[in-house]
């Protein structure tokens, strides 16, 4: 521990980030303390590390170390999701859907949850397939609902088992089959 304390003081991303996730779970020795986590979050967020954006910006939605402040949780989060990091651009998705430090937008909603979805997040592809089968953010579409829903039953939970069959009812066997071929290439790609 005192190895990874020394080279986190020194500037190193990965010790610094080691440093935050173990004051929060009170591992490795390291006694629980939310704002020291925060703390070494910051460090590694501020040298651009997408993980520690995302995050320090879940600390910011959740006041854990830190005031809860959602320009700051924004802030940081959308650095990370511009940065490719999957879990921050389903926040980021989630921020928007429900205008939480931003302007509610349906669509920039589905944006965010799409590039998620795509990188095999799965709460990111049970939304996705929830807004394609509400129209909330993109036009209804029961065959891309059910694609999507289907690739998040395989690692999300009865939610999204549930939510597909829920589809699937007001599909044809013709829609079925098509987004289950759809779910398939996309699987094969990824």
């Amino acid at each position: 521990m005192n190895d990874v304390k020394t080279r986190a003081e020194q500037g190193q991303v990965s010790a610094q980030i080691k440093m935050g996730l173990w004051h929060l779970d009170d591992s490795n020795g390291v006694a629980e303390d939310s704002v020291e986590a925060a703390k070494w979050f910051r460090k590694a967020a501020e040298q651009g590390h997408a993980l520690a954006q995302s995050m320090l910006g879940a600390m910011y939605y959740a006041g854990l170390g830190v005031t809860k402040d959602h320009a700051e949780m924004v802030k940081w989060v959308s650095k990370a999701a511009e940065q490719g990091d999957a879990e921050g651009q389903f926040r980021l998705g989630h921020f928007y859907c429900k205008g939480l430090g931003v302007g509610e937008d349906h669509a920039e909603a589905v944006k965010w949850f799409r590039k998620a979805a795509e990188q095999g997040h799965v709460a990111a592809q049970y939304n996705l397939g929830n807004m394609y089968d509400t129209g909330d953010g993109v036009a209804q579409d029961a065959v891309m609902a059910y694609m999507w829903l289907n690739l998040a039953d395989a690692g999300y939970t009865e939610k999204a088992k549930d939510k597909k069959a829920n589809v699937s009812e007001k599909m044809t066997d013709e829609q079925i089959a098509e987004a289950q071929k759809l779910s398939r290439e996309w699987l094969a790609k990824h």
